[in-house]
């Protein structure tokens, strides 16, 4: 870890606290440091930094959007900025993640006038991603944007000790029912509807500590192209997003409070931080609304310049 200090006005991304939460995929209010999940960082005329509250600009005016993992981190995130940009949106998480869930449903409507639906559900049950898109369509009636990002992630030394449960979990928490939400949601969606898988900076660099978690994050890449080929004829638009090193709950769940102390400090080249999720939040906008209207089959990477190569 390098010694000189970030120069940042995110305080959870200078000052990173050791923490840790003993269930994933952890929770936003269990934070040392709260997230910052709305507030983007500028740069003044002298370059110091200040954060300001995201506005939209009407770019999802009268959208629906369903977000999985939607309760904290980077999923928050995104149902914050489509709510502000003019998008009802249906959020799916953990029954355990609820009061995430309840804190950004107010969030929500105490500074937007738009609509929220909270659907609790673990994702790899049998007939999990028909519910939702059932409860979905019954709420709002029309499906314009689906945001998987919904994934979890477990560390292991090495190849040796990871356990097959774990292995096969992962890929159903981080894959499988991607394709299967992807599935019954595709049949909702019209010209001009948006597909937006998040996918990590580790499906290209790789992870010595995560190899089933790096694996099924280069199968999204994958995914995301292929399906992209598929419904490029219906107007149909499918990308991804490849977040770097990012602070959120899913970090002190799988980390010890030790590796979390100073975590990414002095590693990342841009900025020397790790990134706060307000910081990736644009990217799904922009994938979302009109800024993606001739973009399909693309990743962008949003990652401090962790990763610097091709898509």
């Amino acid at each position: 870890m390098s010694d000189n200090k970030p120069i940042s006005a995110y305080e959870a991304s200078v000052e990173v606290p050791a923490q840790s939460q003993d269930k994933l995929p952890g929770l936003d209010k269990h934070m040392a440091v709260p997230a910052e999940h709305s507030r983007v960082e500028y740069w003044d005329e002298h370059g110091k930094p200040y954060l300001k509250e995201y506005v939209g600009s009407g770019k999802l005016e009268g959208k629906k959007a369903l977000i999985t993992g939607g309760d904290s981190g980077i999923g928050r995130t995104a149902a914050i900025f489509f709510a502000r940009e003019g998008a009802d949106v249906t959020v799916v998480y953990l029954p355990d993640e609820e009061p995430d869930a309840k804190s950004l449903e107010k969030e929500i409507t105490k500074n937007t006038s738009r609509q929220v639906l909270l659907h609790p559900v673990d994702l790899t049950t049998n007939g999990a991603p028909q519910k939702v898109v059932s409860a979905h369509m019954e709420k709002f009636g029309a499906l314009d944007i689906l945001v998987n990002n919904a994934s979890q992630q477990i560390i292991s030394e090495g190849i040796e000790q990871m356990k097959d449960e774990d292995i096969v979990r992962t890929f159903q928490a981080n894959i499988i029912q991607m394709i299967q939400l992807s599935r019954e949601a595709v049949p909702h969606m019209k010209r001009g509807s948006a597909i937006i898988n998040t996918s990590s900076v580790v499906a290209y660099k790789g992870s010595a500590g995560m190899l089933d978690y790096s694996a099924t994050k280069g199968a999204i890449a994958t995914f995301t192209r292929s399906l992209a080929t598929q419904l490029a004829p219906k107007g149909i638009r499918v990308n991804a997003v490849a977040p770097g090193l990012f602070y959120t709950p899913l970090q002190p769940a799988s980390r010890s409070a030790q590796a979390m102390e100073g975590w990414g400090l002095g590693t990342v080249p841009l900025h020397g931080r790790v990134g706060q999720p307000a910081e990736i939040g644009e990217a799904y906008v922009l994938l979302a609304g009109p800024g993606g209207n001739y973009m399909t089959g693309t990743v962008i990477h949003v990652n401090g310049g962790v990763h610097i190569g091709g898509a």
